[in-house]
């Protein structure tokens, strides 16, 4: 389930960590939770299970840690949720606040879509299949939400490629959409 502060609650069905980044503001008022982004993120691309993803949402990348840091240690971005390879998930903002995972963005002629989104990054890259228990937990989370905000339907959950075309790729080829939805639906 989810709190009335928009953080979800401990379960048997995944492991769970709350790590409370900074890197979020007010959702405006006249804004009601209406999206879903799923991303996907992996720090240096294409590695897991590193520190670096949690590191970049606390703004405590080390830009030593890997040449393709240069460029990104500096950025203040984060997501509500991030599901690991294994499974794990850590909320990094309550579902109550603005995270900043979409940028510039769109959805159904709605800009700015952090201002009415939950964004989950899931562990992974556009090309290298996602794990089972990822969908497994993926699908566990979204019903939770969708309880919780039911303005959220099939039609309003989508990639970061949909509200950023063009500018953003993920989740990518690799995603199985249809597994997905019809395991929500």
């Amino acid at each position: 389930m989810i709190d009335q502060n928009g953080w979800l609650l401990p379960c048997e069905e995944f492991e769970f960590r709350k790590v409370l980044s900074p890197n979020y503001n007010q959702r405006p008022s006249n804004e009601d939770i209406s999206l879903l982004v799923i991303h996907n993120i992996s720090l240096p691309a294409g590695r897991f299970g590193t520190p670096f993803v949690e590191d970049l949402f606390l703004n405590r990348l080390e830009k030593s840690a890997d040449p393709s840091f240069e460029e990104i240690h500096t950025l203040k971005v984060s997501s509500h949720l991030f599901i690991r390879r294994d499974g794990e998930v850590i909320q990094f903002v309550s579902f109550c606040n603005r995270a900043w995972h979409a940028g510039v963005s769109s959805h159904l002629g709605r800009e700015n879509c952090n201002d009415f989104s939950i964004g989950i990054e899931l562990e992974g890259t556009d090309t290298e299949a996602y794990t089972s228990i990822q969908y497994q937990v993926l699908s566990i989370i979204t019903k939770k939400i969708i309880s919780a905000y039911p303005q959220i339907n099939a039609d309003n959950i989508v990639g970061h490629e949909h509200i950023a075309a063009g500018r953003k790729t993920d989740p990518g080829a690799s995603f199985d959409w249809p597994r997905f939805k019809n395991s929500v639906f």
